[in-house]
């Protein structure tokens, strides 16, 4: 059956969304609405004041892509079930449901703590709340709804419709990012790419070749918004208040991650979990956390941790096993020094934190290329026409080679008032030129 739209939104990204019933109760149940209060890109308002936009908006912005690539699909005749284009909006619709405040931030809290992730969170709404009443009541199946979510579908190339190189998920949170953040490097020619995805003889999601120049720009924007927006040193230094030391340090004393239900976990919201950190009443006997209220305070009143030192490398793990390349040289080279920085600052960071000072190491590692459904480096295109399949490998793609691998960032942050101090002694230990 054709979908059938009982009211649409307005959005600045895709203009107007529209919805179906069963897309408009789960819109409206208190769980979904939640999602308003979580910010889809945690402190980056800090440097970038509208970046004020939430997981609401781009569930729903990639819903609406998604209802696009199934029409796609079904229109080439890689499925014949119709139905399918409705389950695959709602698998992307509540693809975020399972985010907790701050979203990655929280998640890295509750993946030491519990070992436990959004997705894990995620098919549990699905399957056991509301949520799952209402996708049934609707005739459709929970369990199938969140298998497509994270990626379990036995039709894989539907799973890389919502996550990687070509997912709808990328081809909304680029520009909408950019948009809200008010920087120029998120734009997707996502009509284009939607419109030329096909799937191979074996059942791999790929594109047509007239399509290619638009996802090689679509990753290159992707890096960018890393290395401009996502890994921009204040943002990072507000990531690293509220993550690296507030909530990690409070966490025990404040059981963020210790809920016993869902319930409780609904009730955790971005400006809930600043304003239990903030409003804490550290014992006198722990002095550190005293420190963690300070820097939840601090981060409240954009008050924020000084960037001292800071180290980018772009390493590339596919490389590892081609001893005589070249470019596996270099880049193996840059892996190493990496991590021989890192040794070395911790060395450093690590005697003074000791002795309690305002000293922090923040090391973040991402793949410049969107990873795939089940967490595996891409390193190809997969590109499909009536006459023809082949496999392009980012190799014949020169642009996108050269960005292909993993960012990897270091930095070190400390307070106005020890700036000058470590600032002196990194000079003096690691010989660096600030």
């Amino acid at each position: 059956m054709a979908l059938k739209y009982v009211g649409e939104i307005t959005d600045p990204i895709h203009k107007n969304i529209k919805f179906t019933q069963v897309e408009r109760e789960i819109i409206d149940t208190d769980i979904f609405q939640r999602l308003r209060r979580i910010r889809q890109l945690a402190g980056a308002h800090l440097v970038y004041p509208g970046a004020l936009h939430s997981r609401f908006e781009h569930s729903l912005g990639s819903m609406f892509l998604a209802g696009m690539a199934g029409q796609t699909l079904f229109d080439k005749g890689y499925f014949t079930d119709i139905d399918l284009i409705q389950q695959l909006r709602l698998a992307v619709l509540l693809h975020d449901v399972g985010h907790g405040p701050y979203s990655h931030l929280f998640e890295e809290i509750l993946k030491d703590s519990k070992n436990r992730s959004h997705e894990n969170l995620g098919e549990r709404i699905i399957l056991e709340t509301k949520i799952s009443d209402i996708v049934k009541q609707n005739g459709y199946n929970p369990a199938t709804i969140s298998s497509l979510s994270f990626g379990k579908h036995k039709l894989g190339f539907l799973n890389e419709v919502i996550s990687g190189g070509l997912s709808v998920d990328l081809m909304d949170y680029l520009p909408r990012d950019s948009y809200f953040s008010g920087t120029e490097y998120g734009k997707v020619d996502y009509f284009r790419i939607i419109n030329s995805l096909e799937v191979s003889s074996s059942k791999i999601l790929g594109i047509n070749k007239s399509a290619l120049y638009s996802y090689e720009s679509m990753l290159i924007s992707r890096y960018k918004m890393f290395k401009s927006v996502y890994f921009h040193k204040t943002v990072r230094s507000g990531e690293v208040m509220i993550l690296l030391h507030s909530m990690k340090h409070l966490n025990q004393s404040l059981h963020l991650t210790d809920f016993d239900s869902l319930e409780d976990f609904f009730k955790l919201h971005d400006e809930q979990v600043l304003e239990l950190l903030c409003n804490f009443r550290p014992s006198k006997s722990k002095p550190m956390d005293s420190f963690a209220v300070k820097l939840a305070r601090d981060y409240k009143n954009r008050n924020l941790l000084k960037c001292i030192y800071e180290y980018f490398s772009l390493s590339n793990q596919r490389y590892e096993n081609e001893r005589d390349n070249k470019q596996s040289r270099r880049l193996i080279s840059r892996t190493i020094d990496f991590e021989k920085q890192i040794a070395l600052m911790k060395s450093i960071i690590g005697r003074n934190q000791e002795f309690g000072e305002p000293v922090f190491l923040d090391i973040s590692r991402a793949p410049s290329i969107p990873l795939a459904p089940k967490k595996e480096e891409v390193t190809s295109i997969m590109i499909i026409s009536e006459k023809t399949e082949y496999e392009k490998s980012f190799d014949q793609l020169p642009l996108i080679n050269v960005i292909t691998g993993y960012l990897d960032m270091m930095r070190v942050y400390t307070t106005t008032e020890k700036r000058k101090f470590f600032e002196s002694m990194l000079k003096d230990s690691a010989n660096q030129k600030f």
